[in-house]
């Protein structure tokens, strides 16, 4: 039998921290780059090509037993062509809908009894929601971006005619904190979920996560995973899935979804038997589903964000010998600030000391310390 070819379209970070689990498996990566200095292109066998264009896009899936995706820009008509051509995509068009629209996620997220936040379509009259109040482009945005706080309806007029798309209002929810859960299902519906997530933001950007969620009760981890199962069967998964979740007064309510592998799962590389990206491979692949428990008792995941330094090797010989555990990923983008550029991940039984350490090397490697 001859080791297939997963075909993905997008060659960022998500892409490159996927070429490691293909070669231990023996499974033939192709990717689809916007450019042959993106992140995963420099390491990979790549096309370049428009990811908009129905006709590259399936000249390239024919290369490939199945193809998946690292991103939701992936227009809907494009993703439908690659399936009439007869190769296999996961997420399916109809599933992947929900990743990209963020009405229809809604809508879809209450025919299956799930937790929503008050929502509306804003159609340019006065909303029934009180101000403030988000709100989301329906698409387009993923990450943090496409989401606004409103306070007046003024605000929220001259929004849509910039965006020039619907709009989702949603109640300004009064969250403790953010919580993501990441699930995996095949086709034939083999299904499982890692441990919840603690996702720490800032200005909108997740800068560190803590796994599993501290001083979570049993019966809300486990709700966060029956509402992820949930959702993966209800919208015929095929692949990883991020569900990004709001614990409210001791409740969990649905704010996201990201069908592929995400920031919030980046720690299971070290800190569970299998990762989500060797999940992801073995789901679209229909093989069985690997074991997700936790390696340790805690895993922490920092962001490294772009800042004055630029030279990401150098630190290694402060970082190394001050915290020889520490596991560095370099995504080896162009650092700017603000943007994504790598991250950090340590596991172990104080937490306390894994988060400062984690803290440290961010804050390090990002230059905003020198010591």
């Amino acid at each position: 039998m001859n080791f297939p070819t997963v075909g993905i379209i997008g060659a960022g970070q998500l892409a490159r921290m996927s070429i490691a689990p293909a070669t231990e498996l023996g499974i033939n990566l192709r990717l689809f780059a916007a450019s042959a200095t993106d992140s995963a292109a420099i390491s990979a066998t790549h096309l370049v090509g428009d990811y908009t264009k129905s006709d590259e896009l399936v000249a390239f899936a024919k290369g490939c037993d199945v193809v998946t995706f690292e991103h939701e820009l992936v227009p809907q008509h494009v993703i439908r062509a690659i399936e009439a051509s007869g190769v296999k995509v996961y997420p399916r068009a109809e599933s992947f809908l929900y990743s990209q629209d963020k009405i229809s996620m809604r809508r879809k997220m209450e025919e299956l009894g799930l937790p929503n936040p008050n929502w509306e379509v804003f159609d340019g009259e006065n909303p029934s929601i009180p101000f403030p109040l988000i709100a989301k482009s329906s698409s387009g945005g993923y990450d943090g971006r496409g989401v606004f706080l409103i306070n007046t309806v003024d605000e929220l007029r001259k929004l849509r005619s910039d965006i020039g798309a619907p709009i989702l209002i949603e109640e300004k929810l009064p969250f403790t904190r953010e919580l993501a859960i990441m699930v995996a299902r095949s086709p034939h519906g083999q299904a499982a979920t890692w441990a919840p997530t603690l996702t720490v933001q800032s200005e909108g950007i997740c800068t560190m996560t803590v796994t599993p969620v501290p001083e979570i009760s049993d019966e809300l981890a486990i709700r966060a995973s029956s509402i992820a199962l949930r959702i993966a069967e209800g919208v015929n998964l095929v692949g990883v899935m991020a569900v990004e979740l709001f614990e409210v007064n001791g409740e969990l309510v649905v704010n996201e979804l990201a069908m592929r592998p995400h920031n919030s799962g980046h720690w299971t590389i070290e800190g569970s038997v299998t990762s989500q990206f060797e999940q992801h491979l073995r789901a679209v692949l229909d093989l069985p589903l690997g074991d997700t428990s936790l390696v340790g008792t805690w895993a922490v995941m920092g962001n490294v964000l772009g800042g004055e330094k630029s030279d990401m090797y150098r630190p290694y010989l402060h970082l190394m010998a001050r915290t020889p555990a520490l596991k560095f990923h370099q995504y080896r983008k162009e650092v700017r600030p603000g943007r994504k550029i790598g991250h950090v991940t340590l596991i172990g039984d104080n937490l306390s000391f894994l988060q400062d350490e984690v803290s440290h090397a961010v804050d390090y490697l990002s230059g905003a310390i020198d010591e």
